[in-house]
């Protein structure tokens, strides 16, 4: 029928967890069933094979060749990164939650998810919601109208999808991050196109011009710009001409400027990979969570969507203080990250112990400097890999009244789950950004005599296939 890397054209009829579109083709055998990422029923679609299996096969995302009728095109120009930009939001939603259930249901072997469902939270807002984005600069452009590739280009904006060489140049508003800073990323382009240096060549890992980051506060309504250069003809820039740009355009909104200079090939933008000197302003920009200050700097884990992360967290807590907490009692954050649940728990009850552990140690170190600019004494960070940590510190065991847990999106490595486990506690509060993940850890924790009580989901990624779950577990013997 078709083989590893052959492009087809198929039409989405449906939609299956984490943004993976379904096309169902008639064989002698019965439906031959296709997954393509970020496609959504409706759509007609150009899609390239991954992987292919007897019964199914994966495929990427080229383009959208006819949108679905559900569809709305809007004036934002659509990125990879929000496939579904012009896909009206309660019916993502609607297929976030159907498909995410289901996944309980098959891997984590809740026999009816819907019974234990408690609610949906919609992101409060689904348009340039974002706090962090990263925009790559390239030699090779895709341009979007002529479907063509051009060379010696100078193309600043996001990889075209399914590439890591070319660029689609942002000519306007994605919907996605602030729009003052993209409605002006256009000419920013321009002027850094006449200095004469050249966008990196990602194959041959030449040029100068690399990545723009920048991370924005909500509460402050500041921006913090992060220029990633090579060392390629730097005696030639003029580092001013970027800053007089961007204060002339976005005035005191400019909380910080940064550049930093890395010849590191890998094509990442992380600035311990080179060095970064302050050109302007401050290195960090200050958001609030729940009355509550946190310092960010550009290399920081905070959540993306800091208006949605509220939501998440007041509903995450309310799980946790269902069960009745008393002075003598510990709550254990583990994958604590910056330390932020921790610190919002302490606005609900200042007496409880609350223990934060995360292996990151710079994720750590904000923790702590946040905890006591906060005022908050009840809380202790330690900067650890979870399952030693356990391992380490027997004495917590029995004592845990609450767990919360909040792992990255591969999940809890078993032999740590099981430390989790063997601790004991009354309740396991689990905040999961892979619900997949988190639906086999459930197969897991019922086994070990925990009941799931309720499930509540999350939308902190409009446009996007990812989706968030909150999930409430009781020890029940």
């Amino acid at each position: 029928m078709f083989k590893r890397a052959d492009v087809i054209t198929v039409e989405i009829t449906g939609y299956s967890f984490g943004g993976r579109g379904v096309a169902k083709l008639p064989t002698e055998n019965g439906e031959y069933v296709i997954f393509v990422d970020n496609s959504f029923p409706g759509q007609t679609v150009k899609a390239r094979i991954a992987k292919k299996k007897k019964r199914y096969a994966e495929a990427k995302l080229i383009d959208v060749i006819e949108r679905s009728p559900l569809e709305i095109v809007n004036g934002f120009q659509e990125i990879s990164g929000g496939p579904y930009i012009f896909v009206p939001i309660d019916e993502q939603e609607k297929e976030k939650k159907k498909s995410t259930l289901e996944v309980f249901r098959r891997i984590g072997g809740v026999p009816d998810p819907n019974a234990i469902f408690d609610e949906f939270i919609s992101s409060p807002e689904h348009y340039f919601y974002r706090n962090k984005m990263e925009y790559s600069f390239s030699s090779i452009e895709h341009d979007m109208e002529t479907g063509e590739d051009i060379d010696n280009a100078f193309a600043l904006g996001f990889k075209r999808r399914g590439t890591w060489w070319k660029v689609e140049s942002l000519n306007s508003p994605s919907g996605m991050f602030d729009e003052q800073w993209e409605a002006n990323l256009k000419d920013l382009r321009e002027l850094l196109f006449k200095t004469g240096l050249q966008a990196w060549h990602p194959p041959q890992k030449t040029g100068f011009f690399r990545h723009i980051v920048v991370r924005k506060s909500f509460f402050q309504d500041k921006l913090l710009i992060n220029l990633v250069t090579s060392s390629e003809g730097l005696e030639d820039f003029n580092p001013q001409l970027f800053v007089d740009f961007l204060i002339e355009r976005m005035g005191e909104r400019i909380a910080g400027i940064q550049h930093t200079v890395n010849d590191n090939v890998a094509d990442r933008a992380k600035i311990e990979n080179g060095r970064c000197d302050l050109l302007h302003g401050a290195p960090i920009v200050i958001e609030e969570l729940h009355g509550l200050k946190f310092e960010i700097s550009m290399e920081s884990f905070f959540q993306t969507n800091p208006k949605s992360a509220e939501k998440l967290y007041a509903k995450a807590l309310d799980y946790v203080f269902e069960e009745p907490l008393n002075n003598q009692d510990v709550v254990m954050d583990l994958f604590c990250g910056t330390g932020t649940i921790g610190q919002i728990l302490t606005q609900r009850n200042k007496n409880v112990k609350i223990i934060g552990v995360d292996i990151v140690e710079e994720a750590i170190s904000d923790a702590k400097r946040n905890a006591v600019n906060n005022g908050i004494e009840n809380i202790d960070f330690y900067a650890a890999d979870v399952g030693k940590f356990l391992k380490e510190y027997p004495n917590y065991i029995g004592k845990i009244k609450t767990i919360i847990l909040d792992p990255p999106r591969a999940g809890i490595a078993p032999k740590t789950l099981q430390k989790v486990i063997d601790l004991d506690a009354k309740c396991i509060v689990y905040i999961s950004c892979n619900p997949s993940t988190q639906a086999r850890d459930t197969d897991t924790l019922v086994k070990a005599g925990y009941e799931i009580e309720k499930i509540s989901l999350v939308d902190q990624f409009p446009h996007t296939g990812h989706i968030e779950s909150i999930a409430k577990y009781k020890k029940i013997k």
